[in-house]
């Protein structure tokens, strides 16, 4: 597979950032003080190059309808007009699974406007997208849905910290939607200054960290001058690394690190966000109503917090006190928000605490 590059990274590299693969992907680790940049995004302002992950654009004849029957969510609904010269909507989070109900990948997903040509935007984790091109040449009849990867054309930042809302309403929109406003989005709803989103630089308010943070997408020319426009205005840029530590304090799991191909949603606990349960027919439907009817699932993912200790490796096994394994670390951080070391980490149902360096560390119960 041909090793994807972010379209921004010359001028990240150009800011001084360190490259790092990620996934099969050049991703910038860090621009030399990760402890500045974690300070940065949840004290001030920090902004991350996300455009490593793909962006699929699906339009034809009947993409809506096609894709419903693989997306595992609700389907997103087009842009309407929230105010005057602002175009607003929901981008819905979905898993596409297998006849099994294992996971081919989670994404989230877009409607830009008219279904046939300006098409459903698909952002994809980059350790999922090739498993995703692979089903889509399967299961979407090309009458009716083309796929096409606009990963070079569409770039995507994330602005995080205390800041981002009031500099996004202005260096992004223009100052036609407020700050307030911003702050006040739930997750996946988004905003577009002008009448055109694919023309726009789209505002999405996202959850996968815990500051107040922000998804931009849009052309790549434009996402790259405002990247420009934040650091000019003071936003500090940062790397991989602070924001995997902000996702782990946030408990949110990512596809190809804590989700991979042998994973059922209900295990990640991501089925409330990404399963629609009063949906027609999606493949692997029948396996997850199943579980939910009539049965579980025999692990779960915890965010662990295992105080002060080395950063254990993702794989390290989990024991309980008679020795047996119960559970494997699927990523783990020093976390400055808790000032120790925390973890997600799949455990076996009904295992209350493991083993962790001779003292034991509660697994939390589940919050359904």
């Amino acid at each position: 597979m041909t090793e994807r590059v972010s379209p921004l990274l010359a001028a990240m590299t150009g800011a001084g950032g360190v490259v790092s693969d990620y996934q099969g992907a050049q991703v910038v680790r860090h621009f030399g003080d990760p402890s500045a940049e974690y300070a940065a995004a949840t004290e001030r302002m920090a902004v991350f190059d996300r455009s490593h992950r793909a962006r699929l654009v699906v339009r034809g004849r009947a993409p809506g309808q096609m894709l419903n029957g693989v997306l595992t969510g609700s389907m997103p609904g087009g842009p309407t007009a929230v105010e005057a010269g602002v175009l607003g909507g929901t981008a819905t989070y979905h898993t596409v699974l297998t006849p099994k109900g294992r996971m081919i990948t989670d994404l989230w997903a877009m409607l830009r406007g008219d279904e046939g040509e300006d098409g459903f935007l698909l952002d994809v984790p980059i350790a999922g997208v090739t498993a995703l091109s692979e089903n889509f040449q399967k299961v979407l009849p090309p009458r009716f849905a083309r796929v096409e990867d606009v990963s070079e054309a569409v770039s995507m930042i994330t602005v995080a910290g205390p800041g981002s809302a009031g500099t996004l309403s202005r260096l992004a929109l223009g100052l036609r939607v407020e700050d307030r406003d911003l702050s006040g989005l739930g997750e996946g709803e988004w905003r577009v200054a002008g009448d055109s989103v694919p023309e726009g630089l789209c505002v999405i308010k996202t959850d996968e960290v815990w500051p107040d943070a922000y998804n931009v997408m849009g052309p790549t020319a434009s996402v790259t001058a405002l990247w420009r426009a934040l650091v000019d205005d003071g936003a500090s840029p940062a790397g991989l690394g602070v924001w995997s530590t902000l996702r782990v304090e946030a408990g949110r799991p990512v596809f190809g690190s804590d989700m991979d191909e042998k994973t059922i949603p209900i295990e990640a606990g991501i089925h409330d966000r990404a399963i629609d349960y009063q949906k027609g027919c999606y493949t692997g439907q029948e396996v997850i109503i199943r579980i939910r009817d009539r049965g579980h699932v025999n692990r779960h993912l915890r965010q662990l917090h295992l105080g002060d200790v080395a950063t254990p490796a993702a794989g390290t096994e989990l024991f309980d006190d008679s020795g047996k394994s119960v559970g494997r670390i699927t990523s783990a951080v020093q976390s400055p928000k808790f000032e120790e070391v925390i973890a997600l980490a799949y455990v076996r149902r009904g295992v209350e605490a493991v083993v962790v360096e001779g003292r034991p560390v509660t697994v939390p119960a589940d919050a359904s």
